[in-house]
């Protein structure tokens, strides 16, 4: 077995080293999933401040001993009206919920059918679900349905998926995987966290699309400008996740502060329903401002927009240089990615100016030609 120092090598030779950054001031910053810009909004601070003054800074409990306070309860409530379930759960983060979910939800006698570029968390889920796992062509119905036809199992089968995918900024196709659930009698898993605040007035895409799956999985670190994850389904599943799901159970209440800003955030989205409608705009947008760059941005159709550059190094070095001309971003590498499909990863917020998008584009279109 390899020494540490001998791993760090070979990942450094790799490009594939992994390094913590402090941000620095004045950066065009292309990294944060804040992608309404309320995480520094004075309403969301103002409610977080106040729910410190009122309860601390922590719970220092589980919610299921006494850590359970009145503004998770509302939390929950307002949550599960805006994505158009019944209810909902808060939980640590998105990570958690998502292991938290599946590990109960599914057994060893389960079959659940992956997106094969499904996020990290949906992937360790279904590993510690202990059920089977078949891994899906990328959004390939075809394929999905052919698995489905072919695969039998003693206990129960589930379809899960990202409703909108974090490195390319694709959306899964929810209205053929909602029928394909339903055909071969399935449940449907869907994670929103990307598209929560933005989709469906806020409500994400299945609320946009009319699809009601079993579970949707959300988070409040993204657009809702707060932190903690969430699950939005039906009473019974709820009851079933305080009582089954380890993540709940054994974890400390999110702090006071985090539900107080999301609700706050939820506030605001619904006060000001087309503020999604305008980041996708603006990305749109940008994605033709890049169209005469060799970079390929496809199959973005939403905030996120990858610049793909395909060899590790190369990625580097154009995150190295968009931060010399003032542009925060991360050069995404596997294991995040595919082997070969590195690339640098945008991701438009509200906080970008039409002029910020218009620099960007062209430090980006002149660089391309360099790289």
């Amino acid at each position: 077995m390899k020494t540490y120092g001998e791993q760090l090598e070979q990942l450094e030779n790799k490009g594939l080293m992994r390094k913590l950054q402090v941000g620095k001031p004045g950066m065009l910053e292309f990294s944060s999933n804040d992608y309404l810009g309320l995480a520094h909004h004075p309403l969301l601070k103002e409610a977080s401040i106040k729910a410190i003054e009122q309860y601390g800074s922590s719970v220092a409990s589980s919610r299921l001993m006494s850590g359970n306070l009145q503004l998770h309860e509302d939390l929950e409530k307002r949550l599960a009206k805006l994505t158009g379930m019944e209810a909902a759960l808060l939980f640590g983060s998105g990570f958690l919920t998502n292991i938290g979910l599946l590990n109960s939800t599914a057994s060893r006698d389960d079959l659940i059918f992956s997106d094969r570029l499904n996020h990290a968390s949906l992937v360790d889920g279904a590993g510690l679900s202990r059920a089977r796992v078949a891994r899906y062509k990328h959004c390939d119905v075809d394929h999905l349905e052919y698995l489905l036809s072919h695969l039998e199992c003693r206990g129960h089968r589930y379809i899960v998926t990202d409703s909108l995918f974090s490195m390319d900024g694709d959306i899964a196709p929810l209205r053929l995987l909602d029928e394909l659930s339903k055909n071969f009698d399935c449940d449907l898993i869907v994670d929103e966290a990307h598209a929560i605040g933005i989709f469906g007035d806020g409500g994400g895409i299945c609320r946009e699309y009319g699809v009601k799956p079993l579970a949707i999985v959300g988070t409040l670190s993204k657009a809702l400008g707060s932190y903690g994850g969430f699950v939005s389904c039906n009473r019974d599943m709820k009851k079933f996740l305080v009582n089954r799901a380890r993540t709940f159970i054994y974890s400390t209440g999110l702090p006071p502060a985090a539900p107080a800003a999301a609700l706050a955030a939820i506030d605001i989205i619904e006060s000001q329903p087309d503020s999604g409608k305008k980041l996708l705009s603006n990305a749109s947008d940008f994605r033709c401002l890049l169209k005469s760059s060799i970079f390929s941005t496809e199959p973005s159709e939403s905030q996120i927009v990858p610049i793909h550059v395909g060899d590790n190094l190369k990625a580097l070095e154009l995150a190295d240089r968009l931060k010399a001309k003032g542009i925060s971003t991360v050069a995404v590498r596997p294991p995040t990615v595919p082997d070969g499909t590195a690339r640098v990863r945008l991701s438009l917020t509200l906080n970008h100016s039409r002029d910020d998008l218009q620099y960007t584009a062209d430090v980006l279109n002149f660089t391309g030609s360099e790289i």
